[in-house]
C-alpha cells in the first residue's frame, strides 16, 4: 500500500452500494446489461455489482457456476489505474490476482487479466518528447515529473489517454461507474500545485454514451477548482444529471480522509432529462431532498444547500449591488506572498501587511492599486477558514487598512471607504453570520477569492449592521435563521483600529 499514489482514495463497500442504489433495480435482473469501472482500484464496484447480479439472475441462470461464468465473462469490466490496483481488483472480483489462476472463481477466461485490464500507457507530450516544459495533451502532466521509466508508475491513466475509449473493450456499456483519481501534482518546489483529473474521466465516460453514468468526485466543481470552469458550465447545463448526493465533509464518506470542499456522487441518465434531485449529508444528517435546476437564475455556480435556496432568492430579489464589486483581485497592490518588504526608513514609510506581521515599502515600489493607498479600506485573508467542520467561520479575520498602508497577496482589499466609522461598520457586517453564510453559498474551497462575495448584498455603512437587522431586512424566517446559525460559527472580535499586529 505504500506504493499507492495520493490520488488513490479507496471506496468503502457501504459507499459503493449507496452509489449503486441510484441505478434502476431492473439492471440486476438483466443478463445482457454491461458495466464498466474505468478507474478500478480495489475492484469494490465490480465486486458489489457482481453480488447484485448473482442474486438477480438466480432464476434465469439457476446453476451457480454458469451464472458466475456468464457475469464475469460478459457483464462486468474494469480498467485498473496502476499495475498494483489491477492485482487488487482481480483478487477482489475473481478471488485471484490472475483470472486464470488456480483459485479463480471464473473458469472461462483465456488470459490472466480477464476483464480487468491494465496496460501501461505513456503520456503524449504536446511539444514532443525532447522538449522541456512540455505537458501531456490528455491530462496536463508535466514532462519533468512524469516522463518515467518502466520501473515507476507513469500515472498516464489508460481511459483518459485515448481519443477512442470505446475501442478499449470494443463494446458499448449500459453503466459506467467509479471513483476516479482526483488530481495530479505538477510543478516543482514553490511552484508545485495540483491539477484536477476527475472531470476528464466524467467527460470521457460521457463520450462513450452509456445509459447511466455515476461517479464519486470532489465537490469543488460546484463553484471553484483550478481549470474547471468549462467543465462546471458543461455539467450545470446538462439536464441529464438527475441525482446529486453532496457531502460537504468528505470524512463522512471516506473515514480519515480530508478533501477540501467535500465530495459528491451523481447519476447521469442518458435518456431522461429534467430537474435534479439534490440531497446534502452533513455530519451524518441528510437534508430534505429537493428537486431543482442545477443553475439558479443569475448564478453561474451550483448552490449546494437546499435550505439556502429560498434565502438566496429573497436576498437577490431585494439587492441591486453586491460586495464582489468592491473586492480586489489577488495581489491588490502587485506584491506576491513571498514579498516581505523592508525595515522602516525615511523612504520606506508605507506599511506593508504580510502573513504574521508587517514591514514597510516605498511609494515608488507600488505599481498597482495606487488609488487605494491613501484610503480607508479593509484587509481580509485570501485564505478562509481551514476547517471543513461545521459550523465554522468561513472567512479569516478582517481588519482596518488605514491610509498609507498596503498588503501583499496574503490579503484581499475591500473598499475603499470614506471614513474610519464606515470601515468599522463594514467589518461589523463581515462578522455577521448572515454575511458569511452568503459567502458560503459560493465558497467550497479554502481560498476566498473575489467571486465568493457575489451573493453578498451591499449595505449602507453609515450605520452598523447586526444579524437581527439583516434577518428583518430580508424577511429571513425563524427556520431559515436556525439553519444559518447551524452553519456559521461566531467570529471573535479583534482590534479594529488598523494596528493589526499590536
Amino acid at each position: 500500500l505504500a506504493n499507492l499514489s495520493n490520488d488513490e482514495v479507496f471506496t468503502p463497500p457501504r459507499l459503493a452500494n449507496e452509489i449503486l442504489d441510484l441505478l434502476p433495480p431492473s439492471l440486476w435482473t438483466d443478463k445482457n446489461a454491461t458495466f464498466l469501472d474505468p478507474c478500478s482500484k480495489t475492484g469494490v464496484f465490480l465486486r458489489e455489482i457482481a453480488k447484485r447480479l448473482l442474486a438477480g439472475l438466480k432464476q434465469e441462470i439457476p446453476d451457480l457456476h454458469d451464472r458466475i461464468n456468464h457475469i464475469f465473462k460478459n457483464q462486468i469490466f474494469g480498467i485498473a489505474i496502476t499495475e498494483l490496483t489491477a492485482h487488487l481488483s482481480r483478487r477482489s472480483v475473481y478471488c485471484s490476482k490472475h483470472a486464470m489462476g488456480k483459485y479463480s472463481v471464473c473458469e472461462v477466461f483465456d488470459n490472466d487479466a480477464g476483464n480487468i485490464r491494465f496496460e501501461r500507457t505513456d503520456h503524449r507530450w504536446k511539444d514532443g518528447a525532447s522538449t522541456e516544459g512540455s505537458r501531456c495533451v490528455f491530462c496536463g502532466a508535466n514532462k519533468e515529473n512524469y516522463d518515467r521509466g518502466v520501473e515507476l508508475e507513469s500515472h498516464a491513466y489508460e481511459f483518459i489517454h485515448t481519443n477512442k475509449p470505446e475501442e478499449l473493450f470494443n463494446m458499448k456499456f449500459d453503466v459506467i461507474v467509479g471513483n476516479p483519481p482526483y488530481q495530479m501534482e505538477v510543478g516543482v518546489e514553490k511552484d508545485n500545485y495540483s491539477i484536477p483529473l476527475y472531470h476528464k474521466f466524467i467527460q470521457q465516460a460521457k463520450r462513450m454514451n452509456p445509459r447511466y453514468l455515476t461517479m464519486i468526485v470532489p465537490s469543488r466543481w460546484f463553484a471553484g477548482g483550478r481549470g474547471l470552469d468549462e467543465f462546471r458550465d458543461e455539467m450545470l447545463h446538462d439536464d441529464r444529471i438527475r441525482v446529486i448526493y453532496d457531502y460537504p465533509e468528505a470524512i463522512d464518506c471516506f473515514p480519515g480522509t480530508q478533501i477540501k470542499g467535500g465530495v459528491c456522487y451523481f447519476l447521469w441518465d442518458r435518456d431522461h432529462k429534467g430537474l435534479c434531485k439534490v440531497t446534502t449529508n452533513l455530519n451524518g444528517q441528510e437534508s430534505k431532498t429537493l428537486e431543482r435546476p442545477l443553475l439558479e437564475q443569475g448564478s453561474d455556480t451550483f448552490i449546494r444547500y437546499n435550505e439556502s435556496i429560498p434565502i438566496l432568492h429573497k436576498v437577490v430579489n431585494m439587492s441591486n449591488e453586491f460586495v464582489e464589486k468592491f473586492v480586489s483581485p489577488q495581489t491588490p497592490f502587485g506584491f506576491v506572498t513571498s514579498f516581505k518588504g523592508h525595515k522602516k526608513s525615511e523612504e520606506n514609510n508605507i506599511q506593508l501587511f504580510i502573513s504574521g506581521g508587517s514591514n514597510y515599502i516605498s511609494m515608488r515600489e507600488i505599481q498597482k492599486g495606487i488609488e487605494l493607498v491613501d484610503k480607508y479600506k479593509i484587509y481580509i485573508p485570501k485564505a478562509g477558514s481551514g476547517s471543513d467542520k461545521f459550523p465554522h467561520t468561513i472567512l479569516g479575520q478582517p481588519f482596518v487598512g488605514l491610509p498609507n498602508t498596503v498588503c501583499n497577496q496574503t490579503f484581499l482589499v475591500i473598499g475603499p471607504f470614506a471614513c474610519l466609522s464606515e470601515c468599522s461598520n463594514a467589518i461589523g457586517y463581515i462578522r455577521t453570520k448572515f454575511f458569511r453564510f452568503m459567502v458560503l453559498l459560493k465558497k467550497n474551497t479554502q481560498d476566498a477569492m473575489r467571486g465568493v462575495y457575489s451573493f453578498v448584498p451591499m449595505q449602507d455603512f453609515s450605520e452598523p449592521w447586526t444579524d437581527e437587522k439583516l434577518y428583518a431586512k430580508y424577511s429571513i424566517t425563524a427556520e431559515e435563521q436556525a439553519f444559518i446559525e447551524s452553519m456559521i460559527r461566531p467570529m471573535e472580535v479583534e482590534n479594529d483600529d488598523g494596528d493589526h499586529n499590536a
